[in-house]
């Protein structure tokens, strides 16, 4: 089809880590987690156990309006938006361009027979962008399947049979099909690529994975330049907005909850080289200029 889908080693890892992340998300999440303590709730009190069922259920109500309406949600978000400046544009030539998974609805694309993508599609269309405006520059797409069996179709299958309809060049295009997660974002990239200490490579996703995702190539020994997207606060000033929906304020909460609880297990896992990966002083901090 014109385009590179190279294979991936294998990668050392916790047997358990992806089902095991993927449970202690469903445990963990805001809105399930308050959902089950109002089902509790009631459940004590259809067991006789009224004062304390009622206790818990209208706790987990009261929480869950708070954590739907409040500027919780934006409160948790920023320190991760804020983490690393917006790219900076400049003369120096660019070697790469690699944009992770995660935006593409794989299952409806294949159903629908047309690329369908979420909440996160600036990634895609940063992609597109790059791809023209550095057309001598290596395109990377990395993103294999999050499904538990390993079988549906992949985030980079997708990528190649629509590559014309996002405006990608075939001939360019590099596709990494394997990794379920960012650890494996980073190391299959590294393998692949086999990038050199003076090129400079692009990374591309939403500005709230930014730190995860930085902290994972750094440790596979890839140094690559921040290109955030896909922001979901307007900055510092939305520390206060309040969610005019309940549902939006809850969605966006789960949203950053898991990205918290990400940050967290992969440290512990040793994925990445800190707790919050923030910019080097010889890289990224350098490129906090305006962007254009």
């Amino acid at each position: 089809m014109g385009y590179h889908a190279l294979s991936s080693p294998q990668v050392p890892a916790v047997p358990m880590f992806f089902p095991l992340s993927k449970l202690l998300y469903f445990l963990v999440t805001p809105s399930n987690a308050l959902t089950l303590l109002v089902i509790i709730g009631f459940g004590l009190v259809a067991a006789g156990w009224r004062r304390l069922g009622l206790a818990l259920g209208g706790l987990g109500g009261v929480l869950l309006l708070v954590a739907g309406l409040s500027p919780l949600a934006g409160l948790v978000a920023l320190p991760l938006e804020e983490r690393f400046p917006a790219y900076a544009v400049d003369d120096r030539p660019v070697t790469g361009i690699i944009v992770l998974g995660g935006a593409i609805e794989t299952r409806t694309s294949a159903e629908r027979r047309q690329l369908a993508v979420n909440d996160a599609g600036e990634r895609q269309i940063a992609m597109a962008d790059l791809a023209r405006r550095y057309p001598q520059s290596r395109l990377v797409f990395s993103g294999g399947s999050g499904s538990l069996g390993g079988s549906a179709t992949s985030e980079s299958e997708i990528v190649g049979r629509y590559a014309d309809t996002m405006g990608l060049p075939r001939t360019r295009l590099i596709l990494e099909d394997r990794s379920r997660n960012t650890r494996e974002n980073a190391l299959f990239t590294a393998d692949m690529v086999k990038p050199k200490p003076e090129e400079r490579w692009l990374l591309v996703t939403s500005a709230w994975h930014m730190p995860r995702a930085i902290g994972c190539f750094r440790q596979a020994g890839f140094s690559v330049t921040a290109y955030p997207v896909d922001y979901r606060t307007g900055g510092w000033g939305d520390a206060l907005r309040v969610n005019g929906f309940a549902s939006e304020g809850l969605m966006f909460l789960d949203l950053m909850a898991k990205e918290w609880l990400g940050l967290v297990a992969y440290r512990l896992a040793g994925y990445t080289d800190a707790w919050l990966p923030a910019p080097q002083a010889s890289s990224e901090a350098e490129e906090a200029a305006p962007s254009l």
